[in-house]
């Protein structure tokens, strides 16, 4: 009787009992373990699987739609650009442009400006021109008639020399007097 219980203190102090691990439990836990894996397996785990692969499948989705917003999002970023630098481009030859009519409108203004001070110099010295000649007839047409009235005069007297002077002196005072009030 003695003998038996040394055999389990000997067992015990060798092997798993060293561990303080009970060799008939541990194998109720390794059945009890076994047999609730192959139950979950059956019921269990397809299940597990089928949600586990439909939230990959759902993350999946998330992660393509997300790629998918961004290259849309860059390729309208893009396209924006691109119809900023138009707009740009545009822009600068409407002002380009504007310039450019701004510059022959001046130049055109100046010109018909130069053309109507020649017209107006032309005219002006047309103007002066005739009232030149005017002036000259005028002046000659006194003069005839001063000649004509000297000319009356001098047949009327005698032709001394002193007659002869007073006679043009007063002619020219005479017509001096007409230019003043004429």
């Amino acid at each position: 009787m003695l003998a038996a219980p040394l055999l389990e203190v000997a067992e015990e102090a060798s092997g798993i009992g060293a561990l303080g691990i009970d060799l008939q439990s541990f194998l109720v836990y390794l059945l009890n373990f076994a047999v609730l894996a192959v139950i979950l397996y059956f019921f269990a785990y397809k299940r597990i699987l089928g949600v586990l692969d439909a939230r990959s499948a759902n993350i999946k989705g998330s992660l393509e739609a997300a790629d998918k917003v961004r290259l849309d999002a860059q390729e309208q970023q893009a396209q924006m650009q691109r119809t900023l630098d138009e707009g740009r481009q545009e822009g600068q030859k409407v002002l380009q442009d504007a310039r450019e009519a701004a510059e022959r409108y001046r130049e055109q203004q100046q010109t018909q400006a130069r053309a109507q001070a020649e017209e107006m110099l032309e005219r002006a010295r047309n103007e002066i021109q005739s009232e030149r000649d005017a002036a000259i007839e005028q002046v000659r047409a006194q003069f005839a008639g001063l000649a004509v009235t000297a000319a009356e005069r001098i047949i009327r007297r005698s032709l001394d020399e002193n007659t002869h002077r007073d006679l043009i002196d007063e002619v020219l005072a005479e017509g001096e007097t007409m230019q003043g009030r004429g």
